[in-house]
């Protein structure tokens, strides 16, 4: 059992961890031009849906990202694995 929390361990720590972290900041950036764009563009209702869009993408990439830590803590906690 102790072979199977240290596999665990390590997959999270070293991959799954690393990928959400870089796929969260991903989408925070996306919010955040999303936000620029909307700004910078003002006058065009074009661009503001389209920017529209970016913020709405960005939201959705946020939440799911917070959601993935939360079910990878579940995860964990069910094998007996601290998370890093």
């Amino acid at each position: 059992m102790d072979a199977l929390q240290g596999f665990i361990s390590n997959v999270v720590a070293l991959i799954i961890q690393p990928l959400v972290v870089l796929l969260l900041v991903a989408g925070v950036a996306y919010f955040v031009w999303g936000v620029a764009k909307y700004i910078f563009n003002a006058d065009s209702a074009d661009e503001r849906k389209n920017a529209t869009q970016h913020l709405i993408w960005g939201v959705l990439g946020i939440i799911i990202m917070v959601g993935v830590i939360g079910i990878l803590r579940i995860v964990t906690s069910t094998f007996g694995v601290d998370l890093p």
